[in-house]
């Protein structure tokens, strides 16, 4: 997962959830939900799977977060 706003989060820290409006992912991130696992859900909507395999990308019905789907 690629946050447009900063840089990758390291595997081993957690990045908090909604902090950028829009995320680039790929397929590696499916099947994709927001918040993403690697987000803290502490502080966060519930979480909702986004079908983003058909259009290449998709916006949170909660946060408003726009997805999308980064070819590799």
């Amino acid at each position: 997962m690629v946050v447009s706003k900063t840089a990758a989060p390291s595997a081993a820290s957690s990045i908090p959830a909604n902090e950028a409006r829009r995320y680039e992912v790929t397929r590696a991130d499916l099947p994709l939900s927001c918040p993403m696992p690697s987000m803290a859900l502490w502080n966060s909507h519930p979480r909702v799977y986004l079908p983003i395999e058909e259009t290449g990308w998709e916006r949170c019905p909660y946060c408003g977060a726009v997805y999308v789907l980064k070819e590799e």
